[in-house]
């Protein structure tokens, strides 16, 4: 799969936001091994805390599916600018898929590829609870 084709897979994933406090709607399209394409979007709680990413759902979802593979993520927000994943979805990354590539992008053709490495440069892993 593309970079556009999963960016667009983003875009689309981003429609079902339920962000009625921030209106920043996210959306997330993480690509397994296996070709599957899961979909997230960031939904809000007026609590704040109890609110969760489009980048974590649409990993909670594979691995609650029983894929835990991945290859690439795509993430886009509603801002004029390139969305980046938040520092708890980068923590949640350099555990789950320390390989990833990340797509951090505006829209198709607006995009930057980064790895977790780039984002969080000294991270916390499962290494360091050992």
């Amino acid at each position: 799969m593309t970079n556009q084709e999963l960016i667009k897979k983003a875009l689309e994933a981003r429609q079902n936001s339920y962000s009625p406090y921030s209106n920043y709607k996210v959306g997330a399209a993480l690509l397994t091994e296996e070709g599957k394409v899961y979909l997230g979007t960031n939904v809000e709680n007026c609590g704040y805390s109890p609110s969760n990413c489009a980048e974590r759902s649409a990993f909670f979802s594979a691995i609650s599916n029983g894929d835990s593979k991945f290859t690439k993520l795509a993430v886009v927000g509603s801002s004029e600018g390139i969305a980046y994943p938040c520092g708890i979805c980068r923590q949640v990354i350099v555990e789950l898929a320390p390989n990833i590539e990340i797509i951090c992008a505006k829209d198709e053709n607006t995009y930057e590829v980064l790895t977790i490495k780039d984002l969080l440069p000294h991270a916390f892993t499962p290494d360091d609870v050992k």
